[in-house]
């Protein structure tokens, strides 16, 4: 019961003398909305006094805690940070918003040395990585402010705060990665530090002077000092004028343990570089975002994605929806200090302008490899060498960007960058830019491995360290003065090509969350850990409220090998009416996994499980994927059941029913097995009939999809063998196998999405979670269309997905098996990716699925493993009138706008999910050829014939195989290996007076002798055959091992 103590009534503040409202409570303002409409606010504003400051050691705030138990509790260390040599007192810290927004890296950074407060802990010792900034107070306006500028950086801060949250509510008092002691006060609420905005006052100074006033409240309230820490030099020197304790961020690093390391990590936004003194202008200036927004409404500049090419550093594109092609923009000046995925605006080039896109590979390694990293503003003489360069090399760019002779199509400039989608960057520090002979900090090159993204001038001390070492860098700005991007050094990955650093590198690349699960989500699993078990049969208890009970049916499960998340099982039965049930049980994930909750939140940031070869990154702790969840056989499981009944002649749905149940599988097969066990006549027991059901089903069900017009594509599939699950060393690769039992599976999972989409939509038409796959834009084939009729003769109709289908049937060669899987690749590539949507977001004529040939689709098969499949749970629950827990939907489930972004999050995850998978298995497939190459080579040598002297003098025995030719360059081809699932770009070395001969129209490039290296010239075609030697050796770019491929015909 609540006490009368704890109640709080809060009254109308009276109006000033003369009858106005006081701006401190009360603000009134116009304001125009996306649609044109004025609406006049009146925005009232309830000061309260009993905010309390968060410090352990403040008496006075005692009593509110008391009060309001439900409130988070004190954090801030009683005896605060006592070991930084430029602020001797013990205190607390104050960020500026500038500091959140630029120096996020520095503030997360684990280089901190035990302090006073948990020196005495036992979590705490010399060998565990430690929190460099603990006792910070955020404020309510900063964090207002961060929320508004940048929504990742503002999750990054809120992951922070709501884990020393926890620790405090759990009694941890200890400094580490999940307890750094970080506090948010609401001093725009609270009555001793609330400011009112003042006329002609903007908003910036507005906040900085609330920031000042809640410090100097702290000052005189707080036991212990307050400094507050900014790099806006005129916000520092104010409070400084007010007896305010403030530093900027450079000046307060160097007085904390590791400041040497800690410097590497600062923000070159934190001040401008020296180098911009008498640097000449490179390129041209952006326009103001909002100029730029207005006439992109006006329709004088065009909005979209930069996209730079993979093969070409000095060309990019640009999707907008004026143009059917991309938008080409050729040369620097053009792609004006744009970086792969920022939203840009472009000015459009009159047409006589348009330029084709290059013919030839452009290497930036290659061209830019003489450039010095301390090369900019050194001094007038370095300058004057400096602008000569530039004028060289840009006389040099223009002339090879404009060499190609291609078909025209839309060019244009960047002259606004909208958003900037800069992240984190896996890098190597280009050690010919590093000079040995210097002392202290040093500017030198981080070559990304991304190849899209240019080299990153990082400043560091740690220079020779770092050769050798994958690295993670952050870019922070991109002058106009400088050729290349400014950025800092985040940590080091570990050295170049070890296991270790080359996979955590592929989940950084591909913004692949990976974080240990912290105390705050591992406390939301249930206590009785790996002991939980399905309590005995009581429909009052939560467990069975609302659920049948399918534990005597012949359930089964059917996966690839290895699988521990098993999400998914099947029965079926004949019924005495002749039809049959047929039911897919799917792990009820939503029972475990509450919304709002810290378990909930960290499965929606990462979105989905990513399957690397060798390890899995799960979206749910361990205890729920792999076994509380998991379908085990012989286990009893909570599930969520759809169940048909089915006319087996026609495999019509007659009827369906969804119910939450518990299940106890009776057995776990994979593929093979459970294709042998349908196969073999000799078994007749239940489970083996029942996937005998399923498959019969099945074959119907895929066949009325194929008539529908759903398409059978292809991607490259290799399975992966490897040593053991310990030592993770590939033995082997083959291509997957697929048989019937894969489509069994396929197909009934495929009715249950399409059958829970139907439900869930009727239901919430307004924010039912589904998932569409857009028809392609027509000038996506184009290339792929022409390409077919001239080099094979094969004509491809794209009038439907029906008819895009027949034609994929008909690009076959008897002599040549794998040419129609090509093609479907080639196909697959010139579609749109599927996305999650909410259904109230899009028209309702965009919700079909143009693959699957269905008009409406989610996915609710996996929730182990995908997040969007909890949601789709949590509202079918609700549909279907649940009665046990989770029975209403969670309100943010009935707000479209909370849905459309927590869509967005996951079809980014899941998109970087899927690459990241698949650069793991051309890691793999990598390591796996390099061992066959050098076993072949041990071989030979080890026989003692002619060839072994040559083998032992350096020449290998690499391994040969047939490829296709898809796409062919002036100075090279890139290929397909079909066996291995492998694209490989074979560039020809340049030499003076002999070049290929390239026919771009029939798509054809005719190869001199003297550059291939072969005994005769050699002409290739697009989808022509040859043999190529696979080696593997160091990317210049990665520093990683890759494929290398050579043509040997």
């Amino acid at each position: 019961m609540t006490s009368i103590d704890s109640i709080v009534i809060q009254k109308r503040p009276l109006p000033l003398p003369d009858g106005s409202s006081d701006p401190l409570f009360s603000r009134k303002f116009i304001k125009k909305t996306a649609r044109g409409k004025v609406l006049k606010v009146h925005r009232e504003r309830y000061l309260r006094d009993d905010i309390a400051c968060g410090s352990k050691s403040c008496k006075e705030c005692a009593d509110i805690y008391q009060r309001h138990p439900h409130l988070p509790q004190p954090c801030l260390s009683a005896k605060g940070i006592t070991n930084n040599t430029k602020v001797t007192a013990p205190h607390y810290l104050v960020l500026d918003t500038n500091i959140i927004l630029h120096q996020m890296d520095l503030l997360e950074s684990m280089l901190g040395q035990a302090d006073s407060a948990s020196s005495s802990s036992s979590t705490s010792s010399s060998s565990t990585a430690l929190p460099s900034f603990v006792d910070v107070v955020i404020l309510q306006t900063v964090v207002e402010e961060v929320r508004h500028r940048s929504l990742p950086l503002y999750n990054r801060l809120m992951d922070i705060v709501k884990d020393s949250e926890h620790a405090a509510r759990m009694g941890r008092s200890d400094q580490t990665a999940e307890n750094r002691r970080w506090w948010i006060y609401s001093n725009d609420f609270a009555r001793e530090s609330a400011v009112a905005r003042r006329e002609n006052e903007s908003p910036n100074d507005r906040n900085d002077r609330a920031i000042r006033t809640a410090v100097k409240w702290y000052q005189g309230h707080s036991p212990l000092d307050v400094v507050l820490l900014s790099d806006d030099a005129d916000n520092v020197a104010r409070a400084q004028s007010d007896d305010i304790q403030a530093m900027n961020v450079r000046d307060y690093v160097a007085g904390m343990p590791a400041a040497d390391k800690l410097s590497d990590l600062i923000s070159s936004r934190e001040a401008k570089s020296s180098t911009d003194k008498g640097s000449g202008i490179l390129y041209p200036e952006h326009l103001p975002v909002g100029q730029a927004t207005a006439a992109i409404k006006g329709g004088l500049l065009h909005q979209g994605y930069f996209n730079a090419s993979a093969f070409n550093f000095l060309e990019a594109t640009v999707k907008v929806p004026r143009y059917d092609k991309p938008v080409i923009l050729i040369g620097r000046d053009s792609m004006n200090r744009a970086i792969d995925g920022d939203v840009v605006a472009i000015e459009m080039l009159p047409e006589q302008e348009w330029k084709a896109s290059a013919d030839d590979v452009l290497d930036a390694d290659s061209a830019l490899k003489n450039d010095d990293a301390e090369g900019e503003g050194e001094g007038e003489e370095d300058n004057e060498a400096v602008d000569d360069a530039e004028a060289k090399l840009d006389k040099k760019e223009k002339k090879e960007a404009t060499s190609s002779r291609g078909e025209r199509q839309p060019t244009g400039k960047v002259v606004s960058i909208i958003r900037r989608n800069w992240r984190s960057y896996v890098a190597h520090v280009d050690a010919s830019s590093v000079h040995s002979s210097a002392l202290g900090a040093q500017s030198l090159f981080a070559t990304p491995v991304d190849r899209k993204v240019p080299r990153i001038r990082i400043r560091t001390r740690q220079a020779s360290e770092l050769i050798g070492q994958k690295i993670l860098v952050a870019l922070d700005d991109w002058r106009p003065t400088s050729r290349y991007p400014d950025g800092h050094f985040v940590r080091a990955l570990g050295a170049t090509e070890s296991q270790a650093a080359e996979q955590e590198s592929l989940l950084l690349e591909h913004d692949v969350p990976y974080r240990p699960f912290s105390r705050a989500i591992l406390d939301c699993l249930p206590p009785e850990g790996d002991t939980w078990v399905v309590p005995p049969k009581d429909a009052t208890h939560p467990s069975w409220r609302g659920r049948i009970d399918l534990r005597d049916e012949n359930i089964c499960s059917i996966d690839p090998p290895g699988c521990q998340d098993i999400d998914d099982a099947l029965h079926a039965k004949q019924l005495p009416n002749g039809n049959v049930e047929c039911g897919v049980h799917i792990a009820d994930v939503s029972h475990f996994v509450a919304p709002a909750t810290p378990m909930d939140a960290e499965a929606a940031s990462r979105g989905t499980t990513v399957y690397l070869v060798d390890k899995r990154i799960d979206m749910l702790p361990h205890l729920l994927g792999t076994n509380l969840c998991s379908l085990r056989p012989f286990v009893e499981r909570l599930a969520f059941s759809v169940i048909w009944e089915m006319d087996p002649k026609t495999a019509k749905v007659v009827d369906v029913r969804f119910s939450k149940s518990v299940i106890a599988s009776k057995a776990a097969f994979t593929y093979e097995a459970a294709q042998l066990r349908k196969d073999d006549s000799s078994q007749t027991d239940a489970i083996t009939t029942s996937i005998r059901l399923l498959n019969s089903i099945a074959l119907k069900l895929k066949a009325q999809r194929m008539a529908n017009g759903a398409l059978n594509l292809a991607s490259p599939e290799v399975r992966i063998h490897l040593d053991s699950p310990e030592a993770a060393g590939p033995i082997d690769v083959e291509q997957k196998e697929m048989r019937e039992t894969n489509s069994l599976v396929e197909e009934f999972m495929l009715l249950a999405n399409v059958t829970v989409a139907e439900k869930i939509y009727s239901a919430y038409p307004q924010t039912a979670v589904l998932r569409r796959h857009l028809p392609p834009p027509r000038t996506n084939f184009e290339g792929l269309q022409d390409v077919l009729k001239k080099r094979l003769g094969f004509d491809l109709n794209i009038d439907s997905s029906g008819a895009l289908a027949k034609s994929l049937d008909t690009c076959t060669d008897p002599s040549n098996p794998a040419l129609n899987t090509l093609v479907r690749i080639m196909a697959t590539r010139c579609m749109l990716s599927a996305e999650y949507f909410c259904s109230g977001s899009v028209p309702r004529d965009t919700f079909g699925h143009y693959g699957l040939a269905c008009g409406m689709y989610t996915h609710f098969t996996s929730p182990i493993r995908r997040y969007a499949d909890v949601l789709a749970h949590r509202q079918l629950a609700a549909a279907i009138g649940h009665t046990g827990p989770g029975a209403t939907l969670h309100a943010s489930l009935a707000d479209k706008g909370n849905v459309d972004g927590v869509l967005d999050v996951v079809n980014k995850r899941h998109r970087g999910g899927q690459m990241a998978g698949r650069a793991s298995v051309e890691f793999f497939v990598g390591l796996s050829i390099a061992k066959r190459n050098e076993a072949a080579k041990q071989a030979a040598a080890a026989k003692g014939d002619s060839k072994a002297a040559a083998v032992v003098a350096g020449q290998d025995f690499r391994l040969r195989e047939d490829a296709f030719v898809i796409r062919v360059f002036r100075n090279g081809v890139s290929v397909f290996v079909n066996k291995y699932g492998l694209e490989g770009l074979i560039t020809l070395p340049a030499k003076s007076g002999v070049q290929c001969d390239l026919d771009s129209e029939n798509y054809t490039v005719t190869i001199p002798k003297e550059l291939s290296g072969l005994g005769k010239d050699v002409k290739l075609g697009v989808f022509d055959r040859c043999t190529v030697a696979i080696g593997v050796e160091k990317d210049r770019s990665t520093q990683r091992k890759r494929v290398r491929m050579e043509l040997v015909l």
